[in-house]
């Protein structure tokens, strides 16, 4: 993909299951510890909090997707990945942003997270969202047992008046 073509992608919300398949698929490729198949149906079964978005290039086939609860005030991030080969085209950027401004939209003022502490893509990403280490939780992740660092941002606004990170 040349710098200076955009990807054209979409984003919408998972419902009912349809691509659940593939969801369960990348999540399983990305990570050691994935979410089962029953927790993501559990997530779409209890829609008023829990949300999972995909996103899809232009011919359609599942690229990403960030499962994540919505509860009062704040934005819990449980899962977000990206295929392998769709991996450093921005294509995580985007999904952060559209997820972070759905809930803004919603009146959510502040998000969360764990991710590995090995992780540095994705600590890269979140950084660059305003996301600030404010814990650790020791041996969170098993396969290799790990620690998880925990961000939180209370920046959602910014996503108003600043269109990319």
């Amino acid at each position: 993909m040349s710098a200076s073509a955009a990807p054209k992608y979409s984003i919408t919300r998972l419902q009912h299951g349809e691509d659940l398949d593939a969801v369960v698929a990348l999540e399983a490729a990305s990570f050691t510890n994935p979410w089962s198949r029953e927790m993501l149906e559990h997530d779409l079964a209890n829609a008023d909090v829990a949300r999972v978005y995909v996103l899809r290039d232009e011919t359609g086939p599942l690229i990403g997707f960030c499962g994540c609860w919505f509860i009062y005030d704040e934005l819990h991030i449980n899962t977000l990945a990206v295929s392998e080969e769709h991996r450093r085209h921005g294509f995580a950027t985007r999904l952060l942003r559209f997820v972070l401004a759905e809930a803004a939209a919603k009146g959510i003022t502040s998000a969360t997270l764990e991710v590995r502490r090995s992780n540095e893509a994705a600590l890269a990403l979140y950084e660059r969202f305003g996301f600030e280490i404010r814990g650790i939780r020791r041996d969170y992740y098993t396969n290799p047992v790990e620690d998880a660092l925990v961000l939180w941002s209370e920046k959602l606004g910014f996503l108003d008046s600043n269109p990319e990170p």
